[in-house]
């Protein structure tokens, strides 16, 4: 399988508790390298990555250096476990992919704000 390079907030509970889960249920963990985004803002602009995006929406960088965010990015970390590829596909169908990341966002800034590091 492709070695993916996934950008995560490591400050954040529930992004920690997402990364155990998804280690436990992919068949080769060795292939993700998790990548905590705190304090590397200079790291993630040499790599075209906006740091405040970085920290509002998921960013992967794949084998071959292409940078996908958001639900791309979610896309192509769910297709390497196979209880989820179907959800892969579902959640990459037009209109249900906008409403998706539409409330992640939303999900995601809500989260920011009460934890104070969002104005």
């Amino acid at each position: 399988m492709a070695r993916l390079r996934v950008f995560y907030d490591g400050s954040c509970p529930r992004c920690r508790r997402d990364r155990a889960d998804y280690e436990r249920l992919d068949p080769d963990p060795a292939g993700v390298e998790w990548f905590d985004i705190t304090g590397q803002d200079a790291y993630l602009m040499a790599l075209g990555i906006d740091p405040y995006l970085a920290l509002t929406e998921l960013h992967l960088q794949a084998e071959d250096g292409r940078v996908l965010r958001e639900l791309d990015a979610y896309i192509l970390l769910l297709q390497r476990i196979p209880r989820y590829r179907g959800l892969s596909w579902l959640i990459g169908l037009p209109g249900i992919k906008q409403v998706l990341s539409c409330l992640y966002r939303w999900s995601v800034k809500r989260r920011l704000r009460r934890e104070g590091r969002l104005d």
